[in-house]
């Protein structure tokens, strides 16, 4: 290995600017944008567009404000070690542990959607064993090296962008009239029922649904700690990436609020009816639904992937803080943290086979319904912790910070109040509530731990302390 891929304060740095930026993608573009989009354009009509907007900008300056703190101090586990210096061992506790907890509930979701799918395409398994297979082969993806990581995220996030971008790129030639028997229909987006047909109010419930589909563009900072040069990284994951995204997701539902009226876009159900799989069929490309079901696919294993790193990484950093097991923080020579990746995958098992097993228990939505919030959750504490640790600083390390947020401390003001109202418009919703009251819940299980650990830090600091002074005696 080369001295420019290994530092001896972070270890081997083997992640590339490719895999950065393909880990921000792979971690975010899943079926929420593939299938789960047509849902928000029925409820908004073509002002979905604006909420998709608004969401991702809420995303981006949240993305901002990481990446300045990230740019200044890569760290694995970033946010949540970020919390603990700016604010204090408490935030980095809750911020760290709802984290993980969602991408517990991500790969059984996950695992859940491939293994179905793979049951459709080979009956011959059972589609609980399809499931713990799939989690198996990215178990071993994780634990080989930092780099086969990055790989096949690579490759995986790879199939999803091209498929996008044959989309934006045929999609804007079809609604422009410049593709064989397409016409001109831009006039979709005001010629029925005006374009927010739903009322300029359902602009902002549109927001609370979408903002969640970004979820995951925090992945490249703690990816960045990893790679050869993490300022770099940071800085291509906070300026570049974001606006990729946005990109993808805005100009998606562009095009296909433009190429068919919206109220005739199928309620989606699944692939064959999915956005995407009608615009590619009305665009005559062959074999369309099987495209996009492999496509599909593709983004269940790289959400996986990415989950399964996300996961460990914050669970190791967590435990590297006394905020959770000692033996978490075990890493093997090539960086990995091998119990943690163990751990988090038990955790999305036992939450795949509950829905397996007792479907009809509640465990399954419970599990899934409680992660609703954490998006949110970390938002915030992004937010306050930027503003504390800014405010910490003298002029002159404010003046040479590589990436800094602008208008401070207005845009954290801005970002908490659009947080604060897309929570005001989950709970106007039986969806919504449900998922703020359960994730109450699992936020208050681990405030109710959280004197436990305290008291841990607390005896784990005063024998560092002790050993200190008797290294000085």
């Amino acid at each position: 290995m080369s001295e420019a891929n290994t530092t001896p304060e972070h270890g081997p740095k083997k992640l590339r600017p490719r895999h950065i930026t393909m880990i921000t993608l792979g971690g975010i573009i899943g079926s929420s944008l593939f299938v789960g989009s047509s849902s928000i354009v029925h409820s908004v009509g073509p002002a979905a567009v604006v909420s998709y907007l608004v969401g991702g900008l809420l995303v981006y300056l949240a993305m901002l404000m990481l990446g300045e703190m990230a740019a200044a101090r890569p760290e694995i586990g970033s946010f949540m070690e970020y919390a603990r210096v700016g604010m204090a061992d408490w935030a980095a506790y809750l911020v760290g542990w709802l984290y993980w907890y969602f991408w517990v509930g991500v790969l059984a979701y996950e695992a859940v959607i491939g293994g179905h799918t793979l049951h459709g395409w080979l009956e011959w398994l059972p589609s609980w064993l399809w499931s713990l297979l799939l989690l198996a082969v990215f178990v071993v993806s994780n634990l080989i090296s930092v780099r086969s990581f990055g790989e096949a995220e690579f490759w995986l996030a790879s199939i999803k962008v091209i498929a996008i971008v044959v989309f934006l790129v045929v999609g804007t030639l079809f609604v422009l009239g410049l593709w064989p028997d397409g016409d001109f229909t831009v006039q979709n987006l005001w010629q029925h029922g005006g374009f927010a047909p739903q009322g300029f109010g359902a602009i902002l419930t549109g927001v609370a649904l979408v903002i969640f589909s970004y979820f995951g563009t925090e992945i490249a900072v703690m990816a960045s700690a990893e790679s050869e040069d993490p300022a770099k990284g940071v800085k291509l994951a906070t300026v570049t990436v974001i606006w990729r995204v946005l990109l993808f997701f805005v100009g998606s539902i562009l095009i296909i609020t433009m190429a068919i009226p919206w109220q005739d876009l199928p309620e989606a159900t699944g692939v064959a009816n999915a956005p995407f799989t009608v615009l590619f069929e009305k665009f005559n490309i062959p074999a369309a639904s099987n495209i996009m079901e492999l496509v599909i696919f593709s983004a269940v294993l790289s959400v996986l992937n990415s989950g399964l790193y996300s996961a460990s990484r914050m669970f190791a950093a967590l435990a590297d803080k006394g905020l959770a097991p000692k033996a978490v923080s075990y890493q093997a020579k090539n960086g990995v943290p091998v119990v943690a990746v163990f751990a988090s995958t038990i955790g999305g098992v036992i939450a795949a086979i509950a829905n397996f097993v007792a479907p009809n228990s509640g465990i399954f939505d419970f599990i899934m319904n409680s992660a609703g919030l954490v998006a949110l959750f970390v938002y915030v504490f992004i937010a306050l912790t930027q503003l504390r640790l800014r405010q910490k600083m003298s002029p002159e390390e404010a003046d040479a910070l590589q990436v800094k947020v602008r208008f401070f401390p207005w845009l954290n003001a801005l970002l908490i109040a659009g947080v604060l109202a897309v929570v005001i418009i989950m709970l106007t919703t039986d969806t919504g509530r449900t998922q703020v009251w359960t994730s109450l819940v699992a936020t208050g299980v681990l405030v109710l731990f959280w004197p436990v650990v305290r008291r841990k830090l607390q005896r784990m600091r005063a024998q560092d302390k002790q050993e200190a002074y008797a290294t000085v005696d």
